[in-house]
């Protein structure tokens, strides 16, 4: 078999719409659009979300929130990603980058204390949960917080 001898299967293309071509296609004259009206015409169309003058939708609707644009977003580790790394090795942002464990641009690391750790690590991130903290400590490893705000 070769490439120009192949074909899709039986209906899986189907034939393109012809309108407009005389009244034995069934989609002669007014092309399928009705007769009249806004949407019959050319360039005609009605904006999403208008209700044909009747309050729309997305303003009946009540605001509720707002959008904290000072937000900061933290790129999560937790304890149990961190056994790829070499034993009493210095973990910072860009090791974890290299590994593949923060994948998108944020605004710092934080370390989270689900699952377990065998051996001392030095870890340099921008916020650390207690249990993390105390975890690392507990098996001789040391956190570090690299940025100079005070931990809230």
């Amino acid at each position: 078999m070769k490439l120009n001898e192949l074909s899709p299967p039986k209906g899986a293309r189907k034939a393109v719409k012809r309108l407009g071509r005389g009244p034995g296609s069934g989609h002669g004259k007014t092309a399928g659009r009705g007769t009249k009206g806004q949407k019959a015409r050319s360039g005609g169309n009605i904006r999403p979300g208008y209700e044909g003058g009747q309050m729309p939708l997305q303003r009946r609707l009540p605001k509720r929130g707002f959008t904290n644009i000072f937000r900061k977003e933290f790129a999560i580790v937790n304890i149990r990603d961190l056994g790829r790394f070499e034993k009493g090795s210095v973990v910072d942002k860009v090791a974890l980058t290299a590994a593949g464990l923060v994948k998108r641009e944020s605004d710092g690391v934080k370390l989270l204390g689900q699952g377990t750790i065998d051996y001392p690590l030095v870890l340099k991130v921008d916020r650390c949960s207690g249990s993390a903290r105390a975890k690392v400590e507990a098996v001789g490893g040391r956190v570090e917080i690299t940025n100079d705000r005070v931990m809230e």
